[in-house]
């Protein structure tokens, strides 16, 4: 089957993530937006940096509006890390499988297509020891395949690994899911044409910069409570010690002339008492902003919060260092 490339018309689509992801920040690039460099809006910057990849918005955001020539793209999830290459080198054979996947799963019944999720989910677990995840393969594109599936039709979109890296989120009960979105893929595919894609922690960004960088850490957050947690939905953990050495990458990149962004949660909310990122980022910009809390099991506590932006550089905002 034969995929044509989407026409770029008046309206001008723009790619989006392609994968659900806890944590995405979709519902806040309006904000972000304010808090970009002048010199990334001016077209000064070339070369884009950000590991935690996760869905990519702002990534997607940022290739989409301002003159970058190269990304680097980072995140420790391997599986996440094949999916973009696959949508990279072998978009087309990739949209055919979904369309496979969906075109099956939309003529069944809610409970045969729960047996349905279950059974790919099982492949996909299986092979895992079967996938050589430093060299493209035959075998990537049908695993990005997988997991694109589960991820459209899991519970809730979450994708999340066990202590053994297993897939082990369970059925969603979705009516008319999206399962492949060829004309998003394309854009996507396109828009990644621009990057270099790999598995690493958030330090090889300092290994690889070259300026002038522009560079966004989106790590998992900070918990803002004793019962809340965000690093719950991947084996991989990130402690305060994390926060503490990310905070010093932070420093490196700025001393090394890129300007840097990050995000996290503000524990501020919880306990006004809480100076964590305060005394962290003493020396830099901190911004708190209005969100909205995408995941706790109190219903009552999904409003708004505070959440932190924190830049190596002055914003038109111009808060100063304090942040308050």
């Amino acid at each position: 089957m034969e995929h044509k490339q989407p026409h770029t018309n008046s309206t001008n689509p723009k790619p989006r993530p392609f994968l659900k992801w806890a944590g995405g920040k979709g519902q806040l690039l309006e904000t972000f937006r304010r808090y970009y460099s002048k010199e990334l809006k001016s077209g000064a910057i070339k070369h884009y940096y950000e590991p935690f990849l996760g869905g990519g918005a702002v990534f997607f955001d940022i290739i989409s509006r301002y003159e970058i020539e190269k990304a680097y793209l980072y995140d420790i999830n391997e599986e996440l890390i094949l999916v973009y290459k696959v949508v990279q080198q072998e978009v087309e054979e990739l949209i055919n499988q979904l369309v496979a996947y969906e075109t099956s799963y939309k003529v069944l019944a809610p409970a045969q297509r729960s047996e349905m999720y279950y059974d790919v989910r099982n492949q996909y677990n299986e092979e895992r020891a079967k996938i050589t995840f430093d060299t493209f393969n035959n075998n990537w594109v049908g695993r990005a395949a997988k997991m694109i599936f589960l991820n459209k039709t899991c519970y809730n979109g979450l994708f999340r690994l066990n202590q053994r890296g297993e897939f082990n989120t369970p059925a969603g009960d979705y009516k008319n899911p999206t399962i492949c979105d060829a004309n998003n893929l394309h854009l996507v595919s396109q828009a990644l044409q621009k990057a270099d894609i790999c598995r690493g922690g958030f330090q090889q960004a300092l290994h690889d910069l070259q300026n002038p960088a522009f560079v966004y850490f989106d790590p998992p957050y900070r918990p803002i409570s004793k019962t809340a947690s965000f690093t719950a939905y991947s084996r991989h953990a990130f402690t305060d010690n994390e926060q503490r050495q990310l905070a010093e990458t932070f420093q490196s990149l700025a001393d090394k002339g890129a300007q840097v962004m990050l995000s996290n949660s503000d524990p501020k909310n919880e306990d006004k008492n809480d100076h964590f990122f305060d005394d962290l980022y003493e020396n830099w910009y901190i911004h708190r902003v209005q969100a909205r809390r995408a995941i706790n099991s109190n219903a009552k506590k999904r409003g708004t919060i505070k959440e932190l932006i924190i830049t190596s550089y002055p914003t038109r905002k111009n808060y100063g260092k304090s942040g308050k």
